[in-house]
């Protein structure tokens, strides 16, 4: 059971992000629950009612990604050979040795066909957005991914 509640955070619909964040993380009010007894810095005790705030507490901002799954794919089919599907997602230095070599004379075209479809590759800053029933879903690309592609690549 937890002993204090925080609010959910203002979401400003334009960004998705919490509405004041400041640099990396956003302050949201915690209420202790009633009749918990702290400690304050100079010593004394104090005992909330439950309506108060008593702290403070620090969330993430999210850097919401604007690339969309869906015009991934559809570069990745059609201009993967250009490298078009890796500049798109962040990656340059793959995306101009995909263009030096049109695609790895289309193995790499078809390979990252592939990772990007099965949501294996995602962009380079760590998110990636998907839709799901109707709703923009954030969520960080994990050492799951990662265990794929090594696992995919070492077939």
């Amino acid at each position: 059971m937890s002993k204090y509640l925080c609010n959910s955070p203002k979401i400003n619909e334009a960004t998705q992000e919490p509405e004041n964040c400041t640099g990396l993380v956003a302050l949201v009010e915690c209420r202790p629950a009633p009749n918990v007894t702290c400690l304050r810095s100079n010593g004394t005790k104090y005992k909330f009612s439950g309506e108060e705030v008593g702290f403070n507490k620090n969330i993430p901002c999210r850097n919401v990604s604007t690339y969309s799954y869906k015009v991934a794919v559809a570069l990745s089919l059609f201009l993967g050979w250009l490298g078009a599907d890796r500049f798109y997602l962040g990656y340059p230095a793959l995306g101009l040795l995909k263009f030096c070599t049109v695609g790895f004379c289309g193995i790499g075209s078809l390979v990252d066909f592939i990772l990007i479809s099965m949501q294996i590759v995602g962009p380079s800053d760590g998110y990636h957005r998907d839709e799901v029933e109707g709703e923009h879903r954030t969520e960080e690309l994990t050492s799951r991914a990662v265990i794929k592609i090594y696992s995919f690549s070492s077939l």
